[in-house]
C-alpha cells in the first residue's frame, strides 16, 4: 500500500510539474515527509490523504489505485454495520471504522462515520483534526457540510465560542433537505425510504427546538412558557408510542427519547409549581 500511493503521488506531482517542496508547502509538511511518502519510507497520516487527493484533483479511491465501485459498495457496507452498533456499542462502531480505513485509508466517507463515535469534550481535538481535513479535502458536499456541523460541536463543547461560530458560518441556511425533496417529489417507493428519514429528522428536530426554547424561556423567567414547550415535547415523543420500526434506523423516535420525558416531567413540574 505503501509502494502504491507513493509511487501515484510521485506521478501526480510530476504531471503538475511541482518540486517535493512545493506540494510540502500545499500541504503544510516537510518536503522531507513527502519525500519518505515517495520513496515508501512512510505512509501520509490518514487525515491527511483528503487533503492530497484534493490537491491533485483526484478522489482517495484513485489515489490508492482502488476499482471506485467496488471500494463505494465495501466502504458503504463497512459504514452500515457501524450504524446498527454505534449508539450502544460505540468503540466497537469506532473499532469497525478503524479497520476499515486500514482498508481504505483516508476514504472520506469512513472518515465522516468515524467522527459520529468519537467522544466530546473528550477527544474533541481529535474530531477537529477529522473535521479540518474533511473540509478542506473531501469531494463531496454533504461530507464537508457535516464536518463542518461535527466541528462546531467539538468547539462548543470544549467552550471555544469564537472557533464554534467560524465553523457554523461554512454552513448555509437552507430551508429544505434532499431527503424532503426526494420523498416529495420522486414515485412509488423510491418515496419510501427519504420518507422514513425526514420524518426521524423532522421528529427529532423538532423535540430538540422545543427543548432549547424552553431552556431560553427558563433563562428569561418566563416559567409558564418553558413549562408549554417542555410539554408539547412530551407530546411529541409520545406521539411516537405506536409507530414502528424500519431496517435503516435502530429504533423508534419513542424508543430512542423516551428516557427523556421523566426529567422533563420533573422540570415542567418545578416550572408549574
Amino acid at each position: 500500500m505503501q509502494i502504491r500511493i507513493g509511487e501515484k503521488i510521485r506521478t501526480l506531482r510530476k504531471q503538475k510539474n511541482i518540486s517535493q517542496e512545493t506540494l510540502a508547502a500545499a500541504l503544510g509538511v516537510s518536503f522531507q515527509a513527502v519525500s519518505k511518502w515517495e520513496n515508501a519510507a512512510a505512509m501520509p497520516d490518514v487525515v491527511m490523504i483528503p487533503a492530497i487527493a484534493s490537491f491533485f484533483g483526484v478522489s482517495t479511491d484513485e489515489l490508492f489505485d482502488f476499482n471506485r465501485y467496488e471500494t463505494e459498495e465495501k466502504v458503504m457496507e463497512i459504514c452500515r454495520r457501524s450504524w446498527e452498533i454505534r449508539d450502544e456499542h460505540p468503540e466497537e462502531a469506532e473499532k469497525l471504522l478503524r479497520e476499515g480505513l486500514k482498508q481504505y485509508p483516508g476514504n472520506d466517507i469512513i472518515l465522516n462515520n468515524l467522527l459520529c463515535v468519537i467522544p466530546v469534550p473528550e477527544r474533541a481535538g481529535e474530531a477537529i483534526e477529522i473535521c479540518r481535513a474533511l473540509t478542506e479535502g473531501t469531494q463531496y458536499d454533504d461530507v464537508r457540510l457535516d464536518a463542518w456541523r461535527i466541528m462546531a460541536q467539538a468547539y462548543e463543547s470544549t467552550g471555544d465560542t469564537s472557533m464554534m461560530k467560524e465553523a457554523l458560518s461554512h454552513i448555509p441556511e437552507i430551508y429544505f433537505t434532499r431527503t424532503q425533496l426526494d420523498a416529495e417529489m420522486l414515485k412509488g417507493e423510491e418515496r419510501f425510504e427519504p420518507a422514513h428519514k425526514q420524518k426521524r429528522l423532522s421528529a427529532d428536530w423538532l423535540i430538540d427546538m422545543l427543548l432549547i426554547l424552553a431552556d431560553i424561556y427558563e433563562e428569561r423567567g418566563e416559567g409558564d412558557k418553558a413549562a408549554a414547550e417542555l410539554e408539547c415535547a412530551v407530546r411529541v415523543i409520545e406521539a411516537f408510542r405506536e409507530d414502528f420500526n424500519v431496517a435503516f434506523f435502530t429504533g423508534t423516535v419513542y424508543e430512542k427519547r423516551k428516557d427523556e420525558i421523566p426529567e422533563i416531567a420533573e422540570r415542567i413540574a418545578r416550572l408549574r409549581a
